[in-house]
This record gives structure tokens, sequence and C-alpha cells, in this order.
């Protein structure tokens, strides 16, 4: 062999099929720490009381230090487009976001343990009851609105304060807040200084509350408070809320259950006249049924192309397709549903149909057989 060997050849095809090529890895950055061990200052609340209230962050009986009306300046924030990266946690070890990562102030880069990057899918969390950050949530609020936050609740709005108002004061707050996730809407009260940010999802909103909190917006002097805003009265926006809800439930429910099994249930309440029936379309028919499905390709297309001078005449009504088996349940299934249903609309109206009473003989006028009513 000589001294310059060649590399190997490429595999070539063989007569059974072509060469599969592997999918080239996209190979994402690692993240950055943000800040040394050792360089931010943790400062203690200043002590005006004897015990110390882990809930509220403060000393019991006194009011003068409280971290959510503080206006410090915080250390350190967090920038999503030089921050995020792989961590530990992305082998599937944890599926929670990183805390300090929110804050700006992690010194274990792609050493964390946690995720360092924007909150996943809501569906993706293992648990409803922890925040995105892995915390316990609670049964209430707390009376200043701050901290984790509750389970009895899904908030997506987040009340935003000391905001020193310019001409475009709802630009700024858009600027600053939609790094951490898409915003459905923002709502201004002039001369307040108050802005309402609602996320499209609560996870966005958790990771914006410790992100955003004593942060400033184009005025470096100013410090913002960022608490959970408190349930918003207006009719309208818990309808929509509420709408919001059923939705995601829907959604969710249906993410876990056979497409076929949810098909056949909503075949069931067609049937039964619970909701309206929807309009077949060609994709609806089978394989086999090549006229039904040419008859709903041709029959669009006939009408578009008719002639306007000719006098409008009403069609007679289209036959509708025979039964077919469709998801769990046959055409003899089907057939035997519709007559049910049948039988059942029929019912209240034999039911309303009712004879005369006999006239009661003997004692039956001084009181009804088994009756403990005092009006008998």
């Amino acid at each position: 062999m000589s001294d310059t060997e060649q590399p190997p050849a490429a595999p070539e095809a063989d007569a059974s099929g072509p060469v599969v090529r592997k999918k080239k890895m996209v190979r994402r950055k690692p993240a950055r720490k943000q800040v040394e061990v050792g360089q931010i200052e943790k400062k203690a609340p200043e002590q005006t009381g004897q015990t110390f209230n882990v809930w509220y962050h403060k000393w019991a009986g006194g009011d003068k230090y409280d971290s959510y009306n503080v206006k410090e300046k915080s250390q350190s924030r967090v920038n999503i487009a030089t921050d995020a990266g792989y961590t530990r946690a992305d082998g599937g070890n944890n599926a929670y976001i990183c805390l300090f990562f929110a804050r700006g102030c992690c010194p274990y880069g792609s050493d964390c343990s946690f995720l360092h990057r924007l909150p996943p899918d809501q569906a993706s969390l293992p648990d409803a009851s922890l925040d995105v950050f892995g915390r316990e949530k609670h049964a209430d609020y707390r009376d200043d609105m701050g901290g984790v936050g509750s389970f009895t609740r899904q908030n997506r709005t987040l009340y935003v304060g000391r905001i020193k108002e310019g001409r475009n004061t709802a630009d700024t707050v858009e600027k600053h807040f939609e790094e951490f996730g898409d915003i459905e809407r923002i709502k201004i009260l002039q001369s307040r200084g108050v802005a309402f940010v609602t996320y499209v999802s609560e996870l966005n909103a958790q990771f914006a509350k410790e992100a955003m909190m004593c942060q400033s917006l184009d005025d470096a002097e100013e410090v913002i408070n960022v608490r959970w805003a408190t349930e918003d009265p207006n009719p309208t926006a818990k309808v929509a809320e509420h709408a919001y809800l059923v939705k995601q439930g829907e959604e969710g429910i249906a993410r876990g259950l056979d497409p076929d099994f949810v098909q056949s249930v909503r075949e069931m309440d067609e049937l039964e006249g619970i909701i309206e029936p929807r309009v077949p379309d060609a994709g609806d028919y089978e394989e086999g049924d090549v006229r039904g499905a040419k008859r709903a390709r041709v029959e669009p297309a006939a009408a578009a192309t008719a002639n306007a001078s000719l006098p409008i005449i009403a069609a007679a009504p289209t036959p509708a397709p025979p039964t077919q088996a469709i998801g769990l349940l046959s055409a003899n299934a089907l057939d035997s549903l519709k007559y049910m249903a049948s039988l059942r609309q029929a019912a209240p109206k034999a039911a309303a149909v009712k004879t005369a009473p006999a006239a009661p003989t003997g004692l039956g006028g001084l009181a009804a057989y088994g009756s403990d009513d005092d009006s008998d």
C-alpha cells in the first residue's frame, strides 16, 4: 500500500433501491453563562420584626420593606437572543425552565439542569399544579398578587405598574414584553402609569413576570412593578375567557383520544340533534365510492359555469349517499341509532296525548292511593 491512501468510495445504490441519505443535524449553541459565581450581591431584607414571613418575604409586624414595592433596579436581565441555548435538561431529564435564567443571573450556562429557553407548549408540562419553573402553585393568590400564583384560575394577564408614560406607551410596553412570547392584547390606563399585558399562553406570562420584575423600559430611571392581574370584572371579558378555556380543554381532550372515536361520538350527537350536522365534503367518501366522490367534484364546477340567462329552477334534492361504516360504528349500527333517535323524538308527542281519568267510585274521592299530600 502506498503512503497516500485514497478515501473510501461512496456507497453505490444497489438494485433494491436508492441510497438513504442521513439527515443533517443542526447543532444548537450552548447556553451562555449569564453571570459569574458571586457576581450578584444578594441583599437581605431589612429586619423590622422578630419573625420572618417566607410567604411574603418580609418581617412580620413591619411593612417598611416589601420586595414588590422596592424601587431598586434588578442587577441583571435576560436576553433571549444571546443567553438561550442547550443545557443538560435538553436530553429529556427536565421539562422546566431555569428561574435564574429568566432573571438573567444563572452562572451555570450549559451545565444547568434546567432549560435555558422560552417556555414550551402548555401540554408538554407533566403537572398542571406547577408553574413553568417547577414551583408549586397555591390555592389562593397572595394579598399583593405576587408570588407563584394559584392553580384555581388560569391567569394570562400581568399588572405592570410605575410606568413613566410617553407618547407611545403601548408600543414601548409591547417592545419589551413581546420578547417573552406572543401577546394577545395590551391595555393602558392613561395618567396612572399602569398597563395590563395579556399573553396567549399562561406559561409565557409566568416567564415574563419573573424576567421583567424590577426592570426598566426605555427610561433608565424607572423601576416597573410586575404582578398578577386580578380577574377582569367586564362581562364581555369573562365570556371571552370562558370560551378560550373551553377551546383549550376540547383541544387537550382531543389530543388524547382516538380520532375514530371522536368522529363516532360526533355522529351520534348529530343523530340526536345535540349539534348541527356537518356538511360532508369530497374527502368524506370512501375510496370505493367513486360516484359519490365524482359527484362532489363535478357539481360545484357545473353550478359555477351555468348560463346566467337561463331561468332559475329549484333543483331536486340530491339523495344522500348510502350509509357506510365510519370509525367504530358499522352501517347497521348507524341505521339502528337513527331509528332509536326517531323513537326518542316521537316519545314526547305520544306522552302528551292522555286519556281522561275515570270518575272515582266508592272511597276513591276521599284521597288518592298512596298519597301523602294534604291537598288530596
